[in-house]
């Protein structure tokens, strides 16, 4: 298959052509997020985010430029809404020694979150148990059973490219479930 053909393919919602598309450009996002910050899970997670961003939105690629640019211009874009999102959580501490000043990143849940995400928990429990059994299956494996995507695929027997893109597109599919039902 042709990278065009694919891009065709996909827009037409493929999953052939999905899983082509990850096999080729994987390891050129991956490479890329990974000489940037320096963090393999990091710059796995950030791949991870870039296929799942483009494949949602593959309608809008223009053929008139380059897949791979718009790969890692979609990559670029989420590392620094990450950048924003860690400085914006990132609270300023004056220490009266010295004067100095720390920053302490406080990710620790608030009570509200935990109410909230409590009372979440059974409606998205409820919302999962709408989805195919395949893709249940996978999100149970990594999100509750908190599995790599390395014992994913060992369990599973598949290819970890598989997992990768059975776990993007049950996300996706998860998500419109829970706006229908929002």
């Amino acid at each position: 298959m042709e990278i065009n053909e694919a891009i065709k393919r996909a827009k037409a919602n493929d999953q052939k052509a999905f899983n082509f598309l990850l096999d080729n450009f994987w390891d050129y996002v991956y490479g890329f997020q990974l000489k940037r910050i320096q963090n393999e899970n990091d710059a796995e997670d950030i791949a991870i985010r870039t296929f799942s961003r483009a494949f949602d939105k593959i309608e809008t690629f223009d053929e008139n430029y380059t897949f791979k640019t718009w790969l890692i211009t979609i990559s670029k874009n989420i590392h620094i809404d990450l950048i924003r999102k860690k400085k914006t959580s990132i609270s300023q501490v004056i220490s009266n020694d010295d004067k100095s000043v720390y920053q302490i990143l406080d990710e620790s849940p608030s009570a509200e979150d935990k109410l909230i995400t409590e009372q979440h928990l059974a409606k998205l429990l409820k919302d999962i148990k709408k989805l195919k059994p395949h893709y249940q299956k996978v999100i149970n494996l990594r999100y509750f059973q908190e599995l790599s995507y390395k014992e994913i695929s060992q369990e599973l027997n598949e290819p970890i490219n598989n997992v990768k893109v059975k776990l993007l597109r049950a996300k996706k599919l998860l998500a419109e479930v829970i706006q229908k039902t929002s």
